[in-house]
Formats: structure tokens, C-alpha cells, sequence
């Protein structure tokens, strides 16, 4: 099998964005290697009409949180690198401090140690003092944080759509162009109309 991304998916709101990484990524023909947390198993349920066992069919390979003799717990065993979706903090802070108590953590810092990339979908506000120290080491090892974020210039017209646009942005991280996801000026221009207000140098500058 080709190297493949390894999915993590976590306890914090929005199992819908790991769920989608999978699908895409699928579709893609990208092989996945997915690692759900127990919370996120207690988050599956509360947001998702998915099984336990129709989640791990969307992945090509699906590994126990508890199995650290897993094949992405080795550093050896090549990736794409490793997308969090979605990443509590509490996550984010065991990575942020090498603490690899089981395998989605380990997973990470070996996807670090190894210099590949890293995207943590964290999803959490407000944001503490804590949690802004914690990103700003993951970015300090080479990780990248991008929280799911809504990029209403693609005029989403669905819950669905902002989801995908999300992960999107996300994969794309990785050199994945799965969905178009990046502005594209002649997507939005727009030719002015008489009932536009005018337009001052002031305003041009903000």
C-alpha cells in the first residue's frame, strides 16, 4: 500500500470534519490510517448517527487508541503525515509536550519527530493563555494549527458546504487539492452598480 494520512479524530465538537477527511480522501484514493480517542467515541454518539464500526470502515486501516505496537506508532513506517479533526485541547496540550500516553499521541509525535506534517483542527473557545502557549510550541516543532474556520467568501450555501471548504483548507496543507478550497478572484468580481456607495481613498486603505 501507497503512504497514506493518518486521521485522528478526538472528544472535541465536530466529529463531522474527521468523518469528512475520511470520505474525501477516500474518494481521493489517498489511504487513511484512522485513531479515535474514547472521547471521540463518546462524541461519535452524541453527533453522529454513525456506528462505531461504520466509522472504522471509512478508513483503510483502523488502529485502537490503545494499540502503541501499532504501525504508525513507528516512526519507520512511512505517511503523508497526520490531520487531527477534530483536536481538543486536551490533545493539543499532551502533543504540545511529548506526552504519548496512547496512540493518536504518539502517532503525532512520532509524525513531528520524523518532519512531516502535522495540522491540528482544534476546536475550542475561548481561548486561555494555555492553549495559546500550547499552539505556539506545536508550531515551534513544525506543526500547524488550523482551526475550522468558515470562509464565507465561498458563499457557502450549506452547513455541508462549510464543512467541506474546512477540510479542504485543511488537506490542502498537505499538497492534497482534493476540492477547490483556494480564492480565486474571477470567482467573486463583481462589476460595481449605480446603488454602490463610492468608494474613498480612506475606505480603499482599511
Amino acid at each position: 500500500m501507497a503512504p497514506g494520512m493518518v486521521i485522528g479524530i478526538t472528544g472535541a465538537s465536530g466529529i463531522v470534519y474527521g468523518v469528512r477527511a475520511l470520505e474525501l480522501l477516500r474518494e481521493a484514493g489517498v489511504p487513511t490510517h484512522l485513531v479515535v480517542s474514547r472521547a471521540g467515541g463518546m462524541t461519535r454518539a452524541h453527533e453522529s448517527e454513525l456506528s462505531a464500526q461504520r466509522l472504522r470502515e471509512l478508513a483503510d486501516e483502523h488502529h485502537p487508541v490503545g494499540d502503541l505496537g501499532a504501525s504508525i506508532a513507528s516512526g519507520s513506517f512511512r505517511t503523508l503525515g497526520m490531520l487531527v479533526a477534530p483536536c481538543t485541547v486536551n490533545t493539543l496540550a499532551e502533543i504540545a509536550n511529548g506526552i504519548s500516553g496512547n496512540l493518536l499521541t504518539r502517532a503525532a509525535d512520532v509524525t513531528l519527530k520524523e518532519r512531516r506534517p502535522l495540522v491540528l483542527m482544534v476546536r475550542e473557545t475561548p481561548l486561555t493563555a494555555i492553549h495559546l502557549r500550547n499552539m505556539q510550541r506545536i508550531t515551534e516543532a513544525g506543526g500547524i494549527i488550523a482551526p475550522p474556520v468558515p470562509a464565507f467568501y465561498a458563499a457557502p450555501g450549506s452547513l455541508d458546504e462549510m464543512v467541506t471548504h474546512s477540510v479542504a483548507r485543511a488537506l490542502d496543507l498537505f499538497g492534497l487539492d482534493l476540492v477547490p478550497s483556494r480564492w480565486r478572484e474571477d470567482d467573486h468580481a463583481r462589476t460595481p452598480t449605480e446603488s454602490d456607495p463610492p468608494r474613498t481613498d480612506r475606505e480603499d486603505m482599511r
